[in-house]
């Protein structure tokens, strides 16, 4: 008898909720064991909901790795924090990822404001306890306690993997009765097209100044696989010709460590070796236009 039959089976959409660099991307990656979701250190690099699937003896676990909710003013920061709280919708239950190091309590005012509106059960995870001291750790569960009425509160560390089979188990018993939503051995619903653009997105991220990663949308324009070996050509959109420049750097120098990364993190990911062709366009205003927005995805 499979285990989908079993009554005690039990399976269901979990929303990963946070402010800006909380961490959700690395606890995603975290508890899947393999990335599949891009991670930097400045805020807003997720743009999508990133759908990561958890097989469990008696469990699926499918979390949905949303874009940190922020006042957002540009046109682009507006979808993306409308895209983070409609996840709520759907779930059957809501994680909360509170960086403890981080001295911005705004943003986790207006989420916890909303959560509390949806009548999900909502469960928090204070992230980064490897960064503050022990004995700081009960008096920040009991702060936090005060504030909502969670259903579980974890300390954890999503880079480390601290504590972060007891907040699967937490959540595990919040998820209704049912057989699998996706088959045994799926990880993510997204293909490897779209990770692949998202990993040169994190690189542009990681390796450029502050202003110009906002500015770019990577679209992957072909993806052929033959035998052992995956060609991709993909172009960085920018919004002027100045960035167009930083991109590509002196004498093509930004433009090939982007590549060669971004290659490396493919072919660790696809187990193929991978040529990578990278392009940058001028695609003015493309941030603030509807149309454009939706042709790179948003």
């Amino acid at each position: 008898m499979e285990t989908t039959e079993n009554s005690d089976f039990t399976s269901g959409f979990i929303a990963i909720i946070g402010a800006p660099n909380a961490g959700k991307s690395t606890l995603l990656n975290r508890i899947i064991g393999q990335k599949i979701s891009i991670t930097s250190k400045k805020p807003q690099t997720t743009r999508d909901r990133i759908l990561g699937v958890v097989e469990r003896p008696l469990s699926q676990l499918v979390f949905i790795d949303t874009p940190g909710i922020h006042k957002a003013d540009s046109l682009l920061n507006r979808k993306i924090v409308d895209q983070a709280l409609s996840a709520v919708q759907d779930v059957d239950a809501i994680l909360l990822l509170v960086d403890v190091t981080s001295g911005k309590k705004d943003a986790q005012a207006i989420i916890m404001e909303q959560l509390a509106k949806t009548g999900k059960p909502v469960l928090l995870a204070l992230n980064k306890i490897d960064r503050v001291e022990k004995n700081r750790v009960l008096p920040l569960i009991e702060t936090y306690s005060a504030l909502m009425d969670f259903k579980s509160i974890v300390p954890i560390s999503a880079k480390n993997g601290t504590h972060t089979d007891t907040l699967l188990d937490e959540i595990q018993g919040y998820l209704p009765r049912g057989p699998r939503l996706f088959p045994e051995d799926t990880l993510t619903d997204v293909s490897e097209k779209f990770i692949a653009a998202e990993m040169i997105r994190e690189k542009v991220f990681r390796l450029t100044g502050m202003e110009i990663p906002y500015s770019i949308a990577v679209s992957v324009d072909s993806f052929k696989v033959e035998k052992r070996l995956i060609e991709i050509h993909a172009s960085i959109h920018v919004d002027r010709n100045s960035q167009k420049g930083i991109i590509i750097g002196k004498g093509g120098s930004m433009l090939k460590k982007i590549g060669t990364q971004a290659r490396k993190d493919i072919e660790r990911m696809t187990g193929l070796k991978v040529l990578l062709k990278l392009f940058v366009k001028v695609n003015k205003n493309w941030s603030q236009n509807e149309k454009a927005m939706k042709e790179f995805g948003y």
